[in-house]
């Protein structure tokens, strides 16, 4: 059975019409994400929705074969979030490429969303307002990363596991959590790494 997503206050409707209309008309079929606004103005999320009070909010795609997204589009963004908070190019990169391939309309089957893939509970505290606008997903994610890196002493894997598991888990186990989801992330991550720093 899918658990449901955990339903979040993000912000007042007026602020997201918009946004959620151009969403919904732009994605390929293949409905994933619901969100209603309640009378107090709250957005509420769910992957599973309870009541017929919730719409699509996005649509997850479906995975195109044969096609890569431009690695390199989102550069200028990286370097400006790199120089921001303190991180090498690099790294922020390799988060990236192993969170949404490039792909920044990204939905995860827990509903992560964007290029670095944020969950919707962390949009408000990472600053990220529209988690599809590139600029403010790795701006978001960038903060949190830096915050997971001084958090673990600047031992990187460390921080990429708490990103991929959660701070906890990696406190639970002092190290990196025997998730082989997790322990796959960081090598991953790490490959793609010194992949961009050397190459």
């Amino acid at each position: 059975m899918r658990k449901p997503i955990r339903h979040i206050p993000i912000l007042k409707p007026g602020t997201w019409m918009a946004v959620v209309l151009i969403l919904l008309l732009a994605l390929p079929a293949a409905a994933d994400i619901y969100m209603y606004i309640d009378s107090q103005g709250v957005m509420h999320f769910t992957n599973v929705p309870t009541s017929s009070d919730y719409r699509v909010y996005i649509k997850e795609r479906p995975k195109r074969q044969g096609t890569q997204m431009d690695a390199n589009r989102f550069d200028r963004y990286i370097d400006e979030a790199a120089g921001l908070h303190g991180l090498d190019f690099p790294l922020i990169k390799a988060v990236i490429r192993a969170e949404s391939a490039f792909d920044p309309k990204a939905v995860s089957k827990k509903g992560a969303l964007g290029l670095m893939q944020i969950m919707p509970a962390n949009l408000e505290a990472f600053r990220v307002y529209d988690p599809f606008d590139p600029w403010q997903n790795i701006m978001g994610g960038a903060r949190y990363l830096k915050a997971l890196i001084q958090r673990f002493d600047g031992q990187v894997p460390l921080a990429l596991a708490a990103y991929n598991a959660g701070p906890r888990a990696v406190d639970t186990y002092r190290g990196i959590p025997p998730i082989p989801e997790t322990e796959a992330y960081v090598k991953k991550v790490m490959k793609f790494f010194y992949l961009y720093k050397n190459g």
